[in-house]
């Protein structure tokens, strides 16, 4: 009986045999067999030197280069423009927040795709993009600094952000063949700080600049201190821009920053426990906390002013910038004197938070606007100005003066100078009540306690996300009827109150301590029943709000203690608005002495400096707002005549 046939396993030395057979049965040679054979024990690299995502069929090209400055250092460049432009403007941004990221906002095949929102309407129209990572940053060599100053005493090299941008701008006109030779810049927030640099001792193909929330001042009212008061949050902005690993925000975690805030005492002492001392940045702005030459020496509006403008320029600012309200007007205000012809520097001020201009823009908070405003400035107004400036075949130049969006009204206003209104006294007066007319002597009172300051939003907060964007345009009656803050309010209107400008703050004011903080929020009081819409009856906006440090009254470079009870002139200003307070709406004024956490609290007792204030520094005081006669507190409104 023959034996059952069975499989037949063969070992690896057995398959060789058949796949050397196999092989010559094939004609091929056995080297190259075995070459084909899976390598099984042989573990290969798969990674790939490089990927290029942008493919054939994108409808753009980008590159990178690193352009070399005038010292050594190479800055990394992102260049991208549709395929086939040619005698084409760029459109310059440079950057600490990452070019290749922001110039590859999706890996898309598309360029509207692949950048940011604000930019479609212009490679859409031909217009190089370009954005650059600043020194230090990313992509680019050489040493970061926070807000580097111009060169001179605070800056003892030979770069800084002006002469980076002019090489930059010379050797884009020479190396990019589809450039036509004429360059804008433009930017928001830090972004909008490189642009202003740049036009100090500009190239000569620098041709035009929109600015936009540009940070100008850090002390007087940009993000770190607004009229001396420190900015708290700033220490999260300090820790992500400075440090190259572990960066990013405090590590407080997520609960209630007001405690957090509270528990921590004065702001070294937050610093301190945070570890954030071993970082330059936070240790300058601690280490200088008066308006010293330290900081007079980094205000762009200053610098600015001390050179002839050859640049036409175009400022932008949105009317609740809740991080950089204070620097677009600040360099307007420095600018105007030499625009003889009104048609060298222009201010635009939007409806928008912090660089919503960039964004969609129809609507903030609660409040709705007629249509995205950020896109209608952006093709309306901003690509005209570019356009007249930087095209070849350019279209004529019909820039407005001073463009702004009156909220309340919901329009677009161009005016030929700013501030567009009259200044006129609303007084505070008897029963909480507000005057047109100075009223008779009065005084009203209340007891600031450190221990229980007066917060910026309702507990918990947290400063960030549509919160911290918002938080200006938050419904004032949170605090409305707290023993510590005031409210005047006028009657109902009978006819619109328009304002075109920076209301000022005329507070006639005593404590009873040594040092105090004063802030005051102009409000427009919607009417309790509102039927169109019922989620605004009733609603107190803030149109304005600011505070002033009172060791400053004297000088914000001369802090000294105040004499209790001795009534002092606190004079400031709020943020520039284009505001219509309605028919049936009233306005009102309220005065407090913290807004916490987002500025830090004063003590109000007297010690040299607030950033080192011990536990026992901190007292209650009684302060006492004095209204009409010889003392009599206002507030200025820039009343325009429709």
């Amino acid at each position: 009986m023959d034996k059952p046939i069975r499989p037949t396993i063969l070992t690896m030395s057995a398959r060789g045999a058949v796949a050397v057979l196999a092989a010559m049965l094939a004609g091929v040679p056995a080297a190259a067999q075995d070459a084909q054979a899976p390598q099984t024990d042989t573990m290969l690299n798969e990674q790939v030197a490089e990927y290029d995502w942008v493919r054939p069929q994108a409808d753009y090209v980008r590159r990178t280069v690193m352009i070399p400055m005038r010292d050594g250092t190479k800055l990394f460049t992102v260049i991208i423009h549709r395929k086939g432009v040619t005698d084409a403007p760029i459109l310059f941004t440079r950057t600490p927040y990452n070019a290749d990221g922001m110039s590859s906002r999706n890996r898309s095949q598309k360029i509207e795709e692949v950048l940011p929102v604000a930019d479609a309407e212009f490679v859409n129209d031909g217009y190089i993009r370009v954005y650059q990572d600043v020194r230090g940053m990313y992509g680019s060599e050489g040493d970061y600094v926070m807000n580097r100053p111009l060169r001179g005493p605070l800056n003892p090299t030979q770069v800084d952000h002006a002469t980076d941008a002019y090489d930059s701008i010379d050797w884009l006109v020479k190396n990019v063949k589809e450039s036509n030779g004429k360059v804008g810049i433009t930017g928001s927030s830090y972004l909008g700080f490189t642009s202003l640099m740049a036009l100090v001792d500009p190239h000569p193909a620098l041709k035009a600049a929109v600015p936009q929330s540009p940070m100008v001042d850090g002390w007087m009212g940009d993000d770190w201190f607004h009229n001396g008061a420190f900015r708290v949050f700033g220490f999260d902005f300090g820790l992500g821009q400075t440090v190259a690993k572990g960066g990013g925000a405090v590590p407080k975690g997520t609960g209630d920053e007001y405690a957090a805030y509270l528990a921590a005492g004065s702001a070294k002492h937050y610093a301190e426990s945070y570890g954030l001392l071993q970082l330059p940045n936070i240790r300058k702005m601690l280490e200088h906390p008066s308006y010293d030459a330290w900081w007079q020496g980094q205000a762009v509006d200053k610098q600015l002013a001390a050179r002839k403008l050859t640049v036409p320029t175009m400022l932008v600012v949105g009317q609740w910038d809740q991080e950089d309200s204070y620097g677009a007007p600040a360099v307007y205000q420095a600018l105007e004197p030499q625009d003889t012809n009104n048609d060298m520097v222009s201010l635009v001020i939007g409806p928008w938070r912090h660089s919503q201009v960039n964004y969609e823009a129809r609507s903030l908070g609660p409040l709705e606007w007629e249509g995205d405003t950020g896109l209608q400035f952006r093709t309306r107004y901003m690509k005209p100005f570019l356009d007249c400036h930087l095209k070849t075949v350019a279209p004529p130049c019909d820039t407005p003066p001073v463009l702004t969006y009156a909220t309340g009204a919901n329009r677009w206003e161009v005016s030929q100078q700013w501030p567009a209104g009259t200044y006129t006294p609303l007084y505070l007066a008897g029963n909480f009540g507000l005057s047109w007319t100075k009223p008779a002597a009065g005084s009203d009172s209340y007891v600031s306690d450190p221990a229980k300051p007066v917060p910026m939003l309702p507990r918990p907060i947290h400063m960030q996300g549509d919160e911290w964007r918002n938080w200006l345009v938050h419904d004032q009656r949170f605090v409305d009827g707290r023993p510590d803050v005031l409210s005047y309010t006028t009657g109902v209107l009978d006819k619109p109150v328009h304002i075109k400008g920076a209301p000022k703050i005329d507070l006639r004011a005593a404590t009873s301590g040594r040092d105090g903080d004063f802030v005051v929020k102009l409000i427009d009081v919607y009417p309790e029943e509102n039927a169109a819409e019922p989620e605004m009856a009733g609603y107190q906006l803030g149109i304005g709000i600011e505070i002033f440090r009172g060791r400053y009254v004297h000088g914000f470079a001369t802090p000294a203690p105040l004499k209790p009870g001795k009534t002092y002139a606190f004079e400031w200003a709020l943020p520039n608005v284009d505001h219509v307070f309605q028919p049936g709406h009233r306005i009102m004024v309220q005065v407090q002495s913290s807004l916490f956490p987002l500025y830090d609290r004063n003590p109000q007792s007297w010690t040299p400096s607030i950033m080192e204030a011990q536990p026992d520094d901190y007292v209650k005081a009684t302060q006492t707002i004095h209204r009409g006669g010889n003392a009599a507190s206002a507030v200025l409104l820039p009343i325009a005549t429709d």
